[in-house]
């Protein structure tokens, strides 16, 4: 793909470019240390809160997408297709329950399987921060995130002296897999520049057994940003963006051909505006996805899964929001958040084939979403230790089905959709913290489950949205060489959007009745002046009481071990990741990306890694995925195609030994 080489020429060149110049600059500039963990498994930040570095390289090879990289979050797991691109799956839940932000913003992929879902035009490494938010326990960052909130922040830059900062990577690993990352930052204290680019690639991958499993992804993303900064109270930033990529997928029955990305914002923010006013913020931006897949530009086209002849689609999805929000001190002790949020997305597509060419069609409009949202959240600090957080939430939303007969069926809406949540915290002064909290979201359908089932005609004019009621507790302890925490959850869902497969992919949608529970648990032990110990513990309970069997799409208990190695320049460790077997399925049911295919067998997999600092700017980082080779397959998962010769019933399976080498440089 041009597009794509190019990127990948341009990455290239200014990450070498970079890394010559650096040689030169360190005799020259103060030193700034590279951090020198590899990230194994993220442990909570803060009460329902977990804040991560995405920069940071991490075991297993580092992620090339938002879903890859959030499996290292204690509940986290992913629905696998392919080699990249995954769909994240958080506590069981799915989808739109699972809001995924960027810089506030909202992407929405455009293919009615989730091909093209919004983390796969996620590069994890471009953001300075990940914020994941549990459970309903915020109302700020938009409608119906029941599951929780998934925040990638480019943070405001503060510039040295120097004025010149900046950070790149290059990887290389098993499979042909490459990547270059660099973020460049040049200014002063009124006006800056930042730009942020990444390339990615891999061919198909062996699995444990030694098959191949078609899996070959090449990707770019590349972003710049203007500030204006005339005082330290205020920030103005344009932004602006593009990416593009292809995938093919030994799950699917076509690959990704185009995941053209364009991207455009504006936001601004003001603090210490009155001694009441604290701070504004506003922002409105423009997200377009479009995407193409075919079934024969990546694979040799052979009939099957209701396609006889070489076909390609091309959808796009472009996104439009707004969202301002003002924070007010009423006191030292009492802070209120309010805001606004906004968006529209409409959906279009057209269609080809090998000898007609999709471009040659026009776009045909068939869905229109739109949701206005008023929200409050407020903060009362009851004493030194305890504090309230409460908060409100109204949604209107709206959808509009093309082509759609004459009359209401042809349009949906709900003009009041209430949302909200109640916590107590305490944080003790010895390092001891707690939290409880209820929380309630009702989530109007998405595309995904209102438009592209095969029945939408019914599912359009009958499905309910989801109301989800959730209490989260939670408890943490940090002491001089030992730190811990837990979480938990019980929940009611009214309205659960189920999908129900009639064979292959065909399926239909309805509502049904659900309990939810789970917990997850971390601690970490510092053995001695070198060596620390650490572990998680991640498990998530589902029960579908309609029918009275579990829920499809819930993953099993799962555990990582690690042991970490520092002293010096040098850093090794070790991770073991164990997986139970999963006997609670729904074969036959699922959401529409997966189904459950009965129960999978658990499984260990042992990992290593090893790390020098040859400079306080330059480090170099080696990993082995899979040392003992082991064959096995994530519960989540799609089936084999038939095109590529993979059974259909059977669970695609994940890399065998992989090896990897990174390098880090910071200036």
């Amino acid at each position: 793909m041009s597009q794509a080489h190019a990127a990948r020429t341009a990455v290239a060149l200014a990450v070498l470019s970079l890394g010559g110049w650096q040689s030169s600059a360190w005799a020259q500039t103060p030193e700034a240390a590279l951090q020198e963990v590899v990230v194994t498994a993220v442990h909570d930040h803060a009460p329902v809160q977990v804040v991560a570095d995405p920069k940071q390289p991490r075991q297993p090879v580092p992620a090339s997408d938002a879903a890859d990289y959030l499996k290292s979050i204690p509940g986290f797991s992913a629905i696998r297709s392919g080699g990249s691109n995954s769909d994240p799956v958080f506590r069981g839940q799915f989808g739109s329950r699972l809001p995924l932000l960027t810089n506030g913003t909202t992407l929405l992929g455009a293919c009615p399987g989730r091909m093209d879902a919004p983390s796969s035009y996620i590069s994890p490494e471009t953001y300075d921060a990940l914020t994941v938010i549990k459970g309903p326990q915020t109302v700020a960052w938009g409608p119906g995130a029941s599951a929780g909130v998934v925040r990638f922040d480019r943070e405001k830059p503060q510039l040295g002296e120097q004025g010149i900062e900046f950070s790149a990577s290059l990887l290389a690993g098993t499979a042909a897999r490459s990547d270059q990352n660099v973020d460049f930052l040049a200014g002063n204290d009124q006006f800056y520049v930042r730009l942020t680019a990444n390339h990615s690639q891999s061919k198909d991958y062996r699995d444990g057994n030694g098959r191949v499993v078609p899996a070959h992804w090449d990707k770019w993303n590349a972003d710049v940003a203007l500030g204006w900064t005339p005082d330290v109270d205020t920030w103005l930033e344009l932004t602006a963006g593009a990416g593009d990529g292809e995938a093919r997928y030994g799950g699917r029955g076509m690959d990704g051909t185009q995941f053209q990305r364009e991207s455009a914002g504006l936001r601004f923010e003001k603090t210490n505006l009155s001694p009441v006013l604290r701070k504004l913020e506003a922002q409105i931006y423009t997200n377009r996805a479009d995407h193409v897949m075919d079934n024969f530009s990546l694979r040799s086209f052979a009939p099957g899964g209701g396609m006889a002849m070489p076909m390609a689609s091309n959808v796009r999805r472009t996104t439009t929001g707004l969202r301002t929000a003002a924070t007010w001190q009423w006191s030292p002790a009492t802070t209120l958040l309010t805001g606004v949020d906004a968006l529209r997305s409409p959906h279009d597509k057209r269609m080809g084939s090998q000898m007609v060419p999709y471009t040659t069609k026009p776009w045909v409009r068939d869905a229109k979403f739109s949701n206005l949202g008023l929200f409050a959240e407020l903060t009362q600090q009851l004493d030194a230790d305890d504090k309230l957080l409460t908060g409100l939430r109204l949604d209107r939303a709206q959808a509009w089905r093309y082509p759609g007969v004459q009359g209401d069926s042809n349009h949906r809406e709900r003009q009041a959709l209430p949302s909200g949540f109640v916590r107590w915290e305490r944080a003790s002064p010895d390092g001891t913290t707690v939290y409880a909290g209820l929380g309630h979201v009702q989530r109007f359908p998405d595309y995904w489950e209102l438009i592209s089932p095969g029945n939408s005609t019914t599912a359009f004019q009958r499905l309910q949205p989801e109301k989800t009621t959730q209490i989260d507790v939670g408890a943490s302890w940090k002491r001089q060489d030992w730190q811990a925490w837990t979480s938990a959850y019980v929940g009611q869902v009214q309205d659960y959007i189920l999908f129900d497969y009639q064979g292959g992919m065909s399926s239909s949608v309805r509502n049904v009745q659900a309990h939810i529970a789970g917990w997850e648990a971390g601690a970490s032990y510092r053995l001695n002046a070198a060596l620390t110990a650490q572990g998680t513990l991640a498990y998530a309970w589902a029960q579908n009481t309609t029918d009275d069997r579990p829920l499809p799409q819930t993953p099993p208990l799962e555990a990582k071990l690690g042991l970490d190695y520092q002293q010096g320049a040098w850093n090794a460790g070790v991770l073991w990741r164990l997986v139970a077997a999963q006997h609670r399925h729904a074969t036959g049911q699922g959401n529409v990306v997966g189904k459950d295919f009965g129960p999978s067998a658990g499984f260990g997999v042992f990992s290593v890694h090893a790390g020098y600092k040859v400079d306080r700017r330059l480090k170099l980082t080696a990993g082995i995925d899979n040392l003992f080779d082991r064959a096995y397959a994530e519960h989540l998962n799609l089936a084999g195609n038939a095109g590529f010769g993979l059974p259909a019933g059977v669970r695609i399976h994940e890399p065998g030994r992989t090896l990897w080498l990174r390098a880090d440089l910071r200036y």
